[in-house]
């Protein structure tokens, strides 16, 4: 191969590798919830009704759409501007998780996602446990 033509395929590597890092750079681990307890009031305990109904609430204060898919299992979506991500929300009486489906524009590669959608993860999963103390 040709010096010439050696440096530029050398170079268009280099830039590739520069842009997949750049489009990336605030991406971080996808974080699941997994089994969070599900936290009552003092001595209390909460039905599984009730814990759906604390992830329903706290997900639509949060602007998520929360829907029923089968005995302890709820699907979760959210959009905001151009980016969707979509969740798992498995519950019992006793815990509750909230596991990566699926997203679109949230950079989602390789165990790794835009870091906003963590936050969401996080803030959601605080409003679960803010409204189970309504109970």
């Amino acid at each position: 191969m040709h010096p010439v033509a050696r440096f530029i395929v050398a170079l268009g590597i280099v830039l590739a590798a520069g842009t997949a890092r750049a489009a990336c750079s605030k991406c971080e681990p996808i974080r699941n919830v997994d089994n969070a307890r599900v936290v009552a009031t003092a001595g209390k305990s909460l039905s599984a009704d009730q814990v759906r109904e604390s992830i329903v609430r706290a997900g639509a204060a949060l602007g998520w759409h929360i829907t029923d898919a089968g005995p302890g299992m709820l699907s979760g979506t959210l959009v905001l501007r151009t980016h969707t991500a979509v969740i798992d929300i498995p519950y019992s009486t006793t815990s509750f998780s909230l596991v990566y489906k699926s997203s679109v524009n949230l950079d989602a590669a390789d165990g790794q996602i835009h870091r906003n959608y963590n936050k969401w993860i996080q803030y959601l999963a605080k409003g679960v446990d803010t409204q189970t103390l309504l109970f």
